[in-house]
């Protein structure tokens, strides 16, 4: 293809889950959808994004961990390397990026600095604009 930056890495698009958007869509709890789907990161970072609101601190970073784990695990599956781009404008992506964006803060509250600048910078390197539309909730 003429024109393509050929050192320019593809995104990775983490597949669609029918089943589980359907639940989610239909308004299943976030405690039953990881009973539901324990491999999905969106329902982890659910979890942890609840837990935050109620000021459980830890459980908000247990919980995001295990989201951040297993988008890990999915974007391997999905020919992720270990660098990219992790676009957030791609759906099914928002899930582990919620995770890693909530392991940060959690990571943050308890004064865990190099686990935040590592984060930090991997949220950046997967999407720039990540970290500001899951701040304002545009997901």
């Amino acid at each position: 293809m003429i024109g393509r930056n050929l050192m320019e890495m593809k995104p990775t698009l983490l597949p669609e889950d029918e089943e589980f958007n359907a639940r989610y869509q239909a308004g299943d709890e976030a405690e039953d959808l990881a009973k539901a789907f324990p491999t999905s990161s969106l329902a982890w970072a659910m979890l942890a994004e609840e837990a935050w609101e109620e000021g459980r601190t830890i459980e908000s970073y247990a919980f995001s961990r295990v989201g951040y784990h297993r988008g890990l695990d999915a974007l391997r599956g999905a020919g992720w390397k270990g660098t990219g781009p992790v676009p957030f404008s791609h759906e099914p992506n928002r899930g582990f990026l919620r995770a890693l964006y909530s392991l940060g803060r959690a990571a943050a509250a308890i004064g865990e600095s190099e686990e935040v600048a590592r984060i930090k910078q991997f949220l950046h390197d997967s999407d720039p604009a990540a970290a500001e539309l899951i701040e304002q909730g545009k997901y």
